[in-house]
């Protein structure tokens, strides 16, 4: 599974570093996503539970 994130979407919730600490990080300065494994197919519900539809998943 392929992941991307945009940054200019997120609202810094934190749900998907909840979700998938392995694969989500936030940023320390604005609090915003930052992708660790853009290739991990251990997302959980990252993207459904994502308030601003920042992350997307493909296959």
């Amino acid at each position: 599974m392929r992941l991307e994130v945009d940054r200019e979407r997120c609202v810094g919730a934190g749900m998907c570093v909840l979700t998938a600490p392995e694969v989500f990080a936030q940023d320390e300065e604005d609090g915003r996503v930052r992708l660790l494994d853009p290739e991990s197919a251990e997302i959980g519900d990252a993207v459904q539970l994502c308030p601003a539809a920042a992350i997307t998943a493909s296959t």
